[in-house]
């Protein structure tokens, strides 16, 4: 069955990004000019998905403005003649069908992905984490649909780490059955360096299919009182004999829900821009912060 569906949990906290997430949720903070969340939601439509379900929590109204229409907006830039940020804006308000559910209480990745059942309608589907930013020529989560259309299970986004970073990451322990594609053996979330199986990290993708939610639904909170989709996945493969696949995505991706990796995706997604580029580099030439030519 074709993948057509993306589910984008943004829902958290935003604790890592205190104290600007006290009042911004932490997906519509700005890459150069647009929010993270609309990074992500490009990545999904590029990939060929159709439909996108965001699960959000309190104080998160802002994104489902962000993606509605603007009439009082539009009718200012079409007035003053503003017609390419009158075109920007329209485009917006018709990226894709978007629909959205509240998660009542902060209880973890696996208990948002819950809120998700009704919507999926027993298909397989896609999860895209509102934080992860993936550039790339071919999408991130595309990369995985791929693999799943060719083994029909479900496919795990990786990427390696280095050996220090290990314990802020679920590990995975897999065979590796091509060039950058593995069958997971075991998952194993934030292990200390000497307890990690490999350097191979979950990222915030995945391809899921429908038997996820009835092991959701029996997993057991964590320490904190969340229900983790690392534990539902292992459950999957240890217990239920589930085949369970990972794939090293071939892009930059960026953690914006980490200070550092905030201001490294403006950085380069500004150099990235025609409109920006030489000026940001005459920028960092002057205060000595950028060494010869990029």
């Amino acid at each position: 069955m074709k993948v057509r569906k993306a589910v984008i949990p943004a829902a958290g906290l935003g604790t890592r990004m205190l104290p600007i997430t006290k009042s911004m949720p932490k997906e519509m903070l700005p890459i150069v000019d647009k929010p993270v969340i609309h990074y992500v939601v490009e990545e999904a439509i590029k990939a060929g998905i159709d439909d996108i379900l965001i699960i959000t929590g309190k104080g998160k109204r802002a994104i489902e403005n962000y993606f509605d229409k603007s009439f009082e907006l539009e009718f200012y830039l079409r007035e003053k003649g503003k017609e390419k940020e009158l075109q920007q804006i329209e485009e917006i308000g018709e990226m894709i069908d978007i629909y959205y559910v509240r998660q009542k209480k902060p209880l973890g990745l696996g208990d948002a992905i819950l809120y998700a059942e009704k919507h999926v309608n027993n298909e397989p589907f896609a999860v895209l984490l509102g934080d992860d930013i993936i550039i790339s020529k071919e999408p991130g989560i595309g990369q995985l649909i791929n693999i799943f259309d060719q083994f029909k299970s479900p496919v795990i986004g990786v990427e390696q780490v280095s050996w220090e970073s290990v314990e802020k990451y679920g590990i995975i322990d897999g065979n590796k059955v091509e060039k950058d594609i593995y069958q997971v053996r075991d998952l194993v979330e934030k292990p200390s360096r000497k307890q990690a199986p490999s350097n191979i990290a979950i990222i915030g993708r995945y391809v899921l299919t429908p038997e996820i939610f009835d092991t959701l639904k029996e997993s057991k909170p964590d320490k904190r009182g969340e229900i983790q989709l690392t534990d539902a996945l292992k459950y999957l493969i240890t217990n239920n004999q589930n085949t369970i696949y990972a794939k090293e995505i071939d892009g930059d991706r960026y953690d914006v829900g980490d200070k550092f990796g905030f201001i490294q995706v403006n950085i380069e997604m500004a150099l990235r821009r025609k409109d920006l580029r030489n000026k940001l580099e005459n920028y960092l030439r002057q205060y000595k912060l950028l060494e010869g030519s990029l």
